[in-house]
């Protein structure tokens, strides 16, 4: 490591991250964008998933200012977050094979709209199964995981493939295995991840790309404003109301 102080050499593996990601998965974005602006054009619903930390980056597309209203989270109970007892037991629940296909036969989802599925390795049952069973229904999926992972680890379900591999589009955040981006001779294991910057960064992207599609088509972007803005409160009325039917976070 260099001389520079680890929370600096944190912030520059991030940056560097995040440069990769904006040079090398221009083309993606801009096809995960086009494909968010076409769902919504078309009358379709907008999903996003993530277990443990990866629904870190799924919630912060859902009901955000600045976002766009119809996202909404396709939340699978004991895996949304750190919140459920014991912690561990959510990363259980990633590898039972069949949670996806019961979480999928009670939700709203249905032919036409784009669920976007993040995991970072994309190698539990979960997520895999969640991508394998949508696209069956006439989901469109994105995903966004760390390729990586797919050439130097082994899937966990019984396909032995991985996210990455039942997807339209495939967004990768370019994140080593095992998450963390520094070492030091003092401190027994890699430390600092970065996954969380870097995959929200990514979808924030693929969500200007959308808004400013939906603009080049003539179609006004259906976006959400800060509720701490004045006339903030009146603005997302407004577009709940014209979109309620494709908005479940409100039900």
């Amino acid at each position: 490591m260099s001389d520079r102080k680890p929370a600096g050499q944190f912030i520059d593996a991030a940056i560097d991250l995040l440069r990769r990601v904006r040079d090398e998965e221009a083309h993606t974005i801009e096809a995960a964008g086009t494909l968010i602006a076409d769902t919504v054009r078309d009358g379709g619903r907008l999903f996003a998933f993530g277990a443990g930390h990866s629904s870190l980056a799924a919630q912060d597309v859902v009901y955000r200012a600045g976002g766009l209203a119809l996202m909404n989270l396709l939340a699978v109970p004991g895996v949304v977050g750190v919140d459920v007892m014991p912690a561990t037991l959510g990363s259980a629940l990633e590898r039972v094979d069949g949670l996806a296909s019961a979480v999928l036969d009670s939700s709203p989802l249905r032919e036409g709209d784009t669920l976007v599925i993040i995991s970072l390795s994309g190698r539990n049952a979960l997520p895999v199964e969640m991508a394998l069973n949508a696209r069956a229904l006439g989901v469109r999926v994105i995903g966004v995981t760390s390729v990586a992972y797919a050439s130097e680890t082994k899937s966990r379900h019984t396909s032995g493939t991985f996210l990455k591999d039942h997807c339209d589009i495939v967004l990768d955040s370019k994140i080593a295995v095992g998450d963390a981006e520094l070492t030091l001779d003092t401190v027994p294991a890699p430390f600092a991840p970065a996954s969380t910057v870097v995959t929200s960064a990514l979808l924030q992207a693929v969500m200007a790309t959308a808004a400013a599609a939906l603009a080049e088509r003539g179609i006004e972007p259906p976006l959400l404003r800060s509720g701490n803005v004045d006339g903030g409160h009146d603005w997302n009325g407004r577009v709940m109301e014209q979109y309620g039917d494709r908005i479940f976070y409100r039900r």
